[in-house]
């Protein structure tokens, strides 16, 4: 059992919670809680930690999954420094990041989001877990996206960034080009947009564009799209929440998309 915070191994781990350079440069990240290690693959896990108290508290599937995996035990203090939450449920492991390569979120009738620096990582996150519920095939992200594998990102998922494709674009108008060029139209949210988002027909390949929290989109990304859209709005309301936008986007292309 370890019980020392100045094991090598723990002051990774915390490292790896704390700093996105070291993510990035490592390809690694932290996951914590029980649901989301049964819900991380376990071909990404690298190392896995719990609690004294966690594994005295442990069911028979949970240590027949932590047999599986491998694990450590650490003391009650280790853990809490370990852990990014408040009240730590006792399990943290390292993953090593997913790679999605382009190419695997087009299909058929492909359904994408595109996210150009949307900075909160819990709207990040939130915007993933939609995402899934929708029925998305795939999620592209602007450099200037929030670390989707920044702890608050990781857990507002909640083990939809396992099961959704997604990856980072170097440059955000080339992959709008590049999925001009596969048949895929692309709609921008957009406040001064033309279209109303609900009288589009997103029955074929679609992707929505959706912008930062403050400032919307860029004027660029804006015009590299083939429409904008609008979303009507009651009151004096200048905007609508970046996930709340994109939810009720990629629900109305699945709405449509059941009626086929």
């Amino acid at each position: 059992m370890i019980t020392s915070t100045a094991n090598e191994k723990i002051k990774h781990a915390a490292a790896l919670q704390q700093k996105a350079r070291l993510r990035r440069e490592e390809s690694l990240f932290v996951i914590e809680g029980g649901r989301l290690f049964w819900e991380a693959p376990a071909s990404l896990i690298q190392e896995v930690y719990v609690s004294e108290r966690f594994l005295e508290n442990a069911d028979g599937k949970m240590k027949e999954r932590l047999a599986e995996t491998g694990y450590e035990t650490v003391s009650e203090q280790v853990f809490a420094k370990m852990s990014d939450t408040k009240a730590p449920q006792g399990i943290l492991a390292v993953l090593a990041q997913q790679k999605c390569e382009k190419e695997a979120l087009l299909g058929k009738s492909p359904l994408l989001l595109l996210l150009e620096n949307i900075q909160d990582p819990g709207n990040l996150g939130t915007i993933l877990r939609t995402a899934e519920g929708a029925g998305v095939t795939g999620v592209i992200m602007s450099c200037g996206c929030a670390d989707v594998y920044q702890p608050k990102a990781v857990r507002s998922t909640m083990g939809s960034l396992f099961r959704v494709p997604f990856y980072q674009a170097e440059d955000f108008c080339r992959e709008i080009k590049f999925l001009q060029e596969k048949n895929v139209k692309v709609y921008a949210a957009y406040l001064d947009g033309s279209e109303v988002y609900d009288e589009m027909d997103y029955r074929g390949g679609s992707a929505f564009v959706i912008g930062n929290e403050g400032n919307g989109l860029t004027r660029e990304t804006a015009l590299a799209a083939d429409a904008r859209v609008r979303i009507p709005m009651a009151g004096r309301l200048e905007s609508l929440n970046a996930g709340i936008s994109a939810a009720l986007l990629v629900y109305e292309a699945a709405r449509q998309r059941r009626v086929l």
